[in-house]
Formats: structure tokens, C-alpha cells, sequence
């Protein structure tokens, strides 16, 4: 591929991926961490410190797009991965809940100022347009393959490590991927043409709320954060002490959803070339809704066994998949090839505001009260989102992103409409 022919693209994305999977790693040891510590209330513990992830990355991505233009970014890529690599490794070390809090806290906040600063990084280093959107993609894609691959690299390593000695190898990770940042050419920022920080910040903001696609596409962000909520914060207390499963099982059963999102992955490029993007992701609405729907029943007549749970788990990965993966496609269609770098710092940090309402609910309700209640109102928040959607979203306005060339967005008002960039 010809992209990645490109020297400087080719080792900031190996870091890129590096970093992803230590991310993905780093999850997986942390729940495990917390049952650890927490036992029956892992999934409270677990569900507060991914709130203080989300909560961070709401506040620090946008800032983070705003004044990247005035930082060295080469230097500012490599100090936060230097960062992260300290951190992780760190947490082996930890003996009370409230170090967790603490340890995450600088994880995350510089997990969040990371994405916008590499992703206003990829058209300086790949000016070609058509290179640019497939830049876009690959990093989708190496977000998908994470998904399903961490967990797995993890239940293998714990079938012979502990598991705070993923830590340690994912600290390794992240100073790997430091030293690629280190060794590529990153061309400062040219300074933005907007006057103050706050209309940088906000202009991402400001252009997914004035445009029904994307007030769309950030509905839907609340259906996969429902539906998501379950995997990410339950698997750990519902394999261990419901299914009476190892620490192993927790990972593999990570790993089902994973691979029911990499099976999707596989297949949507070619369904998206011949189907709308908003039928792809509503369908997807639809699968998650019913994953959801499905848990809490099985929940309640108490059937949710080792089978039942994979099926549910892999139609959330799936289900996820078909929204998450062209949503890349709809940002880039709907704003100048100029605005595309704040308009996923946007996505990015407006997506986790719908995790930072269901991990509490997956965490500390399912805790208090059962995984039947909490599953219920997941459900009932992803339904929401669904319809949402479909309400915010017209359907007129998703047919011309079928095909691989984009025309322009119609939106409400003159300032809302752009120049758009090539779909991939």
C-alpha cells in the first residue's frame, strides 16, 4: 500500500497500534486488579475509575485539539507516552482502591491529550487526499483489531504470567511506541485561524451539534455506550463469581466480543459501498439494542451460562462494529478536509459523555442491585439512543454516503455547510 510507503506515517502508526494494545492490555489487568482488591464490588471500583477516564477525556481532548497547533508535537507525543509507561507501571504496586483512582487519572489524561494530537498529526505528514482518508481508516481498523486481540494476548498471557505482569509489559509497550514517536519527523503545528483557544475548542463541538448527521451519529454514541457498559464493566464479576470462571475466562470472554467486531469489521467495507451508512449504523442500533435486551432477560430467568453469554457478548461486538466503523466515514463526509482534525476531537470527546452515564449504571447499580436492573436500564438507554437517531438523523441525508465519492451536506444553516472531503 502506498500509504504506508510513507516513512514518518509508517512509525507514528506502529506507535499508534503499540499504544492501543497497551491500552487494551492495561483494561483487562485492571479489572482483574480490581476484583482483586474489591472482590464482589470489582465492578464499582472498575466502573469509577473508567468514569474518571471519561470525564477526563470530555475536558482534555478538546483543549488538548485547541492549543496543539502551539505545542512541539514530536516532544508532546513522546512525553505522554512516557507518561503512560511510568504510570502502568506503577500499578502493580497498588494496595488501596482509592491509588487505583489516582494512577488512572494520569493514565487517562494523557491518553485523552494523545488522540487529537495524532490524529492533527496525519494530514501534515500524509498530504495526499486519498492517502489522508485511507490514514483515517487504518487507524480505525487498528482500533477494531485491538479490540479483539488484546483480550486474547491476555488470556494467553495469564496462562502462565500473573496478571500485574501485564503491567509490566505494557509499559514496555508504551515506551516502544515512545521512542518510534521519537524517531519520526513531526512538522510543528502551523498556528489555527481561529482567534482564542475557546472557539478552537468549541468549533468541533459547535459543528456536530449543527448538523443532523452528526447529532445522529452522537445518539447512536449512547446506544454502543449501553450496550458496551456490560462488556467492559461486568464481564469481570459475571465470569468470576457468576459462572465461576478463572482469570483467563474473564479475558476470552473479552475476546468474543472482540471477535464479533473484527467479524463485522471484515465485511463492512464492501456493505458500505452499496448500502447507506445510516442503514448500516441504525442496523447496528438495532443489534445492540437487542444484545442488551437479551442480557438482562437471560439475567432475569437466570439462563445466562457460558454459551449464552458468548452469543450475547459477540452481537455486541458486532453490533458495535456496524456503528462505530463508518462513523469515521459520515465526520469526514460532513466537514473541510481543514476541520476534520477537530471534528474527531470532538467525536472523541463528546462519544465518552454516553460512558460517563452507563458505567455508573453497569458499575455501581449492577453492584447494589443485580445485573438484572442494570441491564435493564442499559437496555432501556440504548433503546433511547436508537430512537434518537433515527428522529435526529433524516433519512434523505445518509444516501450519499453509499458510494466512495461524498456530495455536499445539507444542513440547516450557511454556516454549517463545508467543502467535503473524499470518503475512503
Amino acid at each position: 500500500m502506498r500509504l504506508f510507503a510513507i516513512r514518518d506515517y509508517r512509525r507514528l502508526f506502529g506507535a499508534q497500534v503499540i499504544a492501543l494494545f497497551g491500552t487494551g492490555l492495561t483494561t483487562v489487568a485492571l479489572g482483574l486488579l480490581a476484583y482483586e482488591l474489591a472482590g464482589p464490588r470489582a465492578g464499582v471500583v472498575l466502573s469509577t475509575a473508567l468514569t474518571v477516564k471519561m470525564v477526563l477525556y470530555v475536558v482534555i481532548a478538546p483543549l488538548a485539539a485547541a492549543y496543539v497547533d502551539r505545542l512541539p508535537r514530536r516532544t508532546f507525543l513522546f512525553l505522554l507516552d512516557a507518561a503512560r509507561a511510568m504510570v502502568v507501571l506503577a500499578l502493580p504496586l497498588v494496595t488501596e482502591v482509592w491509588q487505583i483512582y489516582v494512577l488512572i487519572g494520569l493514565l487517562q489524561a494523557a491518553s485523552a491529550a494523545f488522540t487529537p494530537t495524532f490524529q492533527a498529526v496525519i494530514p501534515d505528514i500524509v498530504p495526499d487526499e486519498a492517502d489522508y482518508t485511507r490514514a483515517l481508516s487504518a487507524s480505525q481498523v487498528a482500533s477494531t483489531m485491538e479490540s479483539l486481540l488484546s483480550p486474547v494476548l491476555a488470556a494467553v498471557a495469564l496462562s502462565f504470567l500473573s496478571f500485574d505482569r501485564l503491567f509490566l509489559g505494557t509499559s514496555a509497550g508504551f515506551l516502544a511506541s515512545a521512542l518510534l514517536v521519537l524517531s519520526t519527523r513531526v512538522p510543528d503545528a502551523r498556528p489555527g485561524d481561529r482567534a482564542t483557544a475557546w472557539e478552537r475548542a468549541t468549533a468541533g463541538i459547535g459543528t456536530f451539534l449543527g448538523t443532523p448527521r452528526l447529532r445522529g451519529v452522537l445518539a447512536l454514541d449512547l446506544v454502543v455506550a449501553a450496550a458496551g457498559s456490560i462488556v467492559v464493566v461486568n464481564t469481570v464479576n459475571h465470569v468470576r463469581d457468576g459462572l465461576g470462571g478463572s482469570r483467563s475466562d474473564v479475558a476470552w470472554m473479552l475476546a468474543a466480543s472482540g471477535t464479533g467486531t473484527l467479524l463485522a469489521a471484515l465485511v463492512l467495507p464492501r456493505v458500505l459501498d452499496r448500502v447507506a451508512a445510516r442503514t448500516v449504523m441504525t442496523t447496528g442500533a438495532g443489534v445492540l439494542v437487542g444484545g442488551t435486551a437479551a442480557a438482562a432477560a437471560l439475567a432475569a430467568a437466570g439462563l445466562l451460562t457460558w454459551t449464552g453469554t458468548a452469543i450475547v457478548w459477540t452481537a455486541i461486538g458486532i453490533g458495535t462494529a456496524l456503528v462505530i466503523t463508518p462513523t469515521g466515514k459520515v465526520i469526514r463526509s460532513s466537514v473541510g478536509r481543514n476541520a476534520v482534525p477537530g471534528a474527531f476531537a470532538a467525536q472523541f470527546s463528546l462519544s465518552h459523555l454516553a460512558w460517563l452515564i452507563t458505567y455508573p449504571v453497569a458499575g455501581r447499580l449492577g453492584t447494589d442491585t443485580g445485573f438484572t436492573l442494570a441491564w435493564s436500564v442499559l437496555a432501556a438507554l440504548a433503546a433511547a439512543g436508537a430512537a434518537g437517531a433515527l428522529l435526529l438523523w433524516p433519512r434523505h441525508d445518509g444516501q450519499d454516503l453509499t458510494t466512495g465519492l461524498t456530495t455536499p451536506a445539507r444542513h440547516g444553516h450557511d454556516t454549517n455547510r463545508s467543502a467535503l472531503t473524499r470518503a475512503a
